[in-house]
């Protein structure tokens, strides 16, 4: 047959089966997955007009309707059935409205495989149907399914090439047009069935130009370090069915470019590998970059790490997602150890570490926010945190990057900087006490050097060359008796003052001094404006700069006028022996003896010495001094039981010295007999002030037995032991050299016995531990007030100190410092006892008690401090100042 369509088909076959069973009409249908019946035949007697009813109930024309009526029943049983009164059959629902009037029906299905999919239907067979008919419709049923499957399956195929086609084209028309070349490689002869031409952009080679070389010339031209490895993939995937590799591919210029390759593998039914079928792209530009990026990630990490600072990076929910190695190494921690973990945690304020970071999300950044890293190892570093956001490439903030600041050293330096300044501020307060000092001590100076000047008769002069400024001091103006209000006179000036016959030899020594300097100074006369003569001697000093030349003078001048006159008496008497009885003589250069008087003949010969030679050694050295310094001395020395004051006068002008010895051994020796009687008178007045004390004490004591108030007792006892305190110096005092000088540690021993005695009834259980400096030497005016204070402090601790029996006394007697040259020393005195102590409420400066009132007034006398710790009972210690006397 050659129908073209199912419906040529259908209809061929109807007029078959209408002229087998001779019947006026009828109808193929075939059952639809919608369970609808659908036509494929059907003859036109008018059944346009027909409606049937479709699966919802509503009538249309017939083409799609519901499976029910006379032909239903065969659908649903599957077998042919033929009736002559077919109005009257149970299955008949009737006929629709347009249908053509039926006098008998056939129908039979149509079945393939067992399953009915469909029927042929016949009506109004003339006379009626039989079962020949039957048969007969029966017999060509198969034929009709068979004809009609095929022409089904025929169709779908069409319909099939022809989506296959245009969805070839489709593929075609995308691949051609992609930026992905695609292929497949026939696995049996390793040629390409298919390349799209999109490889020729990618890699310069045509279709045909790889189409030529196959799959083996394509592999050549990869380069040879991809080589094995594509090798490798490719063998792999034959078991697994895909693969995928990158490589570099040598391309037509030459030049080799990046490849992705994606593939799987096809194989036919029995397994065997028959394509390779792929995607090639051109990945060269993502290479780049990722290699570019690859460069800078290993730039950028290189910097993190190359970074002294611990640097974080961390998630919105406060979680590290990196770190560098400067982090590990101030936490203690590995990188893997911190990923993940809480960013607060490391931190000895967890709360205000995460207050930080979270100030980051709200603000963008955080500079200098102080925080401390706590290491591993318990160790605290200080750190300044600073951090901001950072995003990614669609500006959506991923997390903050962290750097924290070790400022350990920083602290350390401001520590320093600190202690420094307060060092720096603590010495310029002291060295401006110091300059404030050293000013006022400056002042006092001057003001001593002009005292000393003025009665020394020294006056003081400055010359600058330069400037030819000349200044003089107030006594070289009184000297000169020139007014202060004056400036001191210029060089030509000066030469009026001198005495006109000196005038030329004062000149001549200026200028030889300006050209060599002042060998030795000069005496010569000036002339005041009132007319008066005075004789002075001068001194001076030239000072040169690196040329040698002169720049400035400076020197003394000494009104010598007395002196002079002196000497002329000196002279004058020298020169009459006979009248003086006392020993005088002439030194020369201040050791040889070149003039001695006729009463200096018992001296020289107990020096055993003569005129022309030297004196002894012990003169000699004193008379050279007194030559070089122009001032007198004066020595008391013995000779063969004889004692001289020996007055020594230089002439450093002339070069010698006179001596002047005056016989005093036997006035020495009446001073000496005269000392001996003073220290036995004042020995004698200790022993009677002892006495009389102690007579005191004995009258205090008879005294306290006519009361019986204890009050009245213990003052009465209180008075006895200060005058027995006194009573005990004064006995020290006279066993000792009869001096006013007291061994103080030995007394202090006696009084604090004494005073144990006293309270033998109190101190029973009371130990007394004393630790006193030796060669302690007070005189009376520090002794006694030092042994009222212990008398006081010792008696008050025996009395109030103890509730209990037992207790200890201490008293420690310590020189703190020495000044060896003015033999001052700074002492300290500690009375201390471990009793119940002074209550918190009872001041140092307000006692009550007499005893300590008494205490405070003998500090003040001492020009002493006294101070009192109430930490273990009591503690009283006086700081005092002494001049220690041997």
């Amino acid at each position: 047959m050659q129908a073209k369509t199912e419906e040529e088909l259908g209809n061929a076959c109807l007029s078959v089966a209408l002229g087998i069973t001779g019947s006026q009409f009828g109808f193929i249908n075939k059952m639809g997955d919608d369970g609808l019946l659908h036509d494929i035949a059907k003859s036109k007697l008018g059944w346009e007009q027909c409606l049937m009813y479709d699966k919802t109930g509503h009538g249309r024309p017939p083409s799609d309707f519901i499976v029910r009526g006379l032909y239903s029943s065969v659908i649903k049983s599957g077998k042919s059935f033929f009736t002559n009164d077919p109005l009257s059959h149970p299955d008949c629902m009737g006929l629709p409205n347009g249908h053509p009037p039926i006098t008998s029906f056939l129908g039979v299905p149509l079945i393939q495989d067992g399953k009915t999919m469909g029927l042929i239907a016949v009506a109004n067979r003339e006379g009626g149907y039989s079962l020949e008919q039957q048969e007969d419709l029966e017999a060509i049923a198969p034929a009709i399914t068979q004809a009609l499957q095929r022409k089904k399956e025929e169709q779908e195929r069409e319909q099939a090439e022809r989506a296959l086609l245009e969805s070839d084209e489709r593929f075609r028309s995308v691949l051609e047009n992609s930026l992905d070349s695609a292929y497949r490689v026939n696995l049996q002869n390793r040629g390409f069935d298919y390349m799209s031409p999109v490889i020729e952009r990618i890699t310069g080679f045509s279709v045909k130009d790889i189409n030529m070389t196959g799959s083996n010339g394509f592999l050549d031209r990869i380069h040879p370090d991809d080589h094995p490895q594509v090798i490798v993939e490719t063998t792999r995937s034959l078991e697994e069915g895909f693969g995928a590799h990158e490589y570099r591919f040598k391309c037509k210029d030459g030049k080799y470019r990046w490849l992705a390759d994606h593939f799987s593998i096809i194989k036919d039914k029995t397994g065997m590998a028959c394509f390779r079928a792929g995607i090639i792209r051109d990945i060269t530009e993502r290479k780049k970059a990722e290699e570019a990026l690859r460069l800078s990630n290993i730039y950028n990490r290189s910097l993190i790490e190359a970074s002294l600072d611990p640097l974080v990076t961390i998630g919105h929910d406060g979680k590290i997602t990196d770190v560098n190695t400067a982090t590990e190494q101030v936490t203690g921690y590995s990188r893997d150890e911190l990923i993940g973990t809480d960013f607060s945690d490391y931190f000895t304020e967890p709360e205000k570490a995460r207050k930080g970071y979270q100030q980051v999300f709200t603000d963008g950044k955080v500079w200098d926010y102080p925080l401390e890293i706590q290491h591993k190892n318990g160790y605290v570093i200080p750190v300044l945190y600073n951090a901001s956001i950072y995003k990614d490439e669609n500006g959506k903030v991923i997390g903050v990057f962290a750097a924290a600041r070790d400022i350990t050293e920083h602290k350390k330096s401001e520590e320093a900087l600190k202690k420094a300044y307060d060092n720096l501020e603590y010495l310029v307060k002291k060295r401006t006490q110091e300059l404030e000092k050293a000013y006022e001590s400056l002042k006092e100076k001057e003001t001593g050097l002009a005292e000393a000047q003025k009665m020394a008769h020294i006056g003081n002069w400055d010359w600058d060359l330069a400037t030819d400024e000349v200044h003089w001091s107030d006594e070289l103006y009184r000297i000169f008796g020139r007014s202060p209000q004056k400036p001191a006179p210029s060089y030509n000036e000066l030469l009026n003052y001198i005495h006109p016959d000196d005038r030329d030899y004062v000149a001549r020594s200026i200028k030889n001094g300006l050209k060599e300097g002042p060998k030795t100074g000069i005496d010569y006369r000036i002339v005041l404006a009132n007319g008066e003569e005075r004789t002075v001697h001068s001194q001076a000093e030239v000072i040169f700069d690196k040329h040698n030349h002169p720049v400035r003078v400076k020197g003394i001048v000494q009104d010598i006028t007395e002196r002079k006159e002196i000497e002329a008496e000196l002279e004058s008497v020298a020169r009459l022996p006979q009248e003086n009885p006392d020993p005088v003589m002439r030194l020369s250069q201040g050791h040889i003896i070149n003039y001695a008087s006729p009463s200096a003949e018992a001296l020289l010969t107990d020096w055993g010495s003569a005129i022309s030679k030297e004196a002894p050694t012990e003169i000699t050295e004193h008379a050279i001094a007194a030559l070089g310094d122009g001032i007198r001395r004066k020595l008391e020395c013995t000779y063969a039981d004889r004692t001289y004051v020996i007055s020594i006068t230089p002439f450093p002008s002339a070069g010698y010295v006179n001596l002047y010895a005056h016989d005093i051994t036997e006035s020495k020796k009446a001073r000496e007999t005269l000392a001996k009687m003073e220290k036995a008178r004042i020995k004698e007045i200790h022993h009677r002030i002892k006495n009389n004390l102690q007579v005191i004490s004995s009258l205090l004591d008879l005294q306290a037995e006519r009361f019986q108030d204890e009050k009245v007792l213990e003052s009465f006892r209180e008075s006895q032991n200060r005058v027995i305190s006194m009573a005990l110096i004064h006995e020290e005092l006279y066993k000792g050299k009869g001096t006013d000088i007291l061994n103080f540690s030995a007394y202090l021993q006696k009084l604090a016995e004494n005073l144990f005695q006293t309270y033998s009834l109190r101190s029973k259980g009371i130990r007394l531990y004393m630790d006193l400096e030796e060669n302690a030497f007070f005189d009376m005016d520090v002794a006694v007030p030092l042994g009222i204070i212990v008398n006081e402090l010792v008696s008050n601790s025996l009395k109030h100190a103890f509730s209990k029996e037992e207790g200890e006394i201490r008293i420690k007697l310590c020189r703190e410092e020495k000044n060896y040259e003015t033999q001052e020393s700074l002492f300290s005195l500690t009375i201390s006892d471990n009793g119940k102590g002074i209550p918190d409420n009872i001041k140092l400066e307000n006692f009550e008690s007499l005893g300590l009132k008494l205490v405070n007034i003998l500090v003040d006398q001492l020009d002493g401090k006294i101070e009192l710790e109430r930490a273990h009972g009591t503690e009283f210690r006086i700081i005092f100042n002494v001049t220690e006397r041997e």
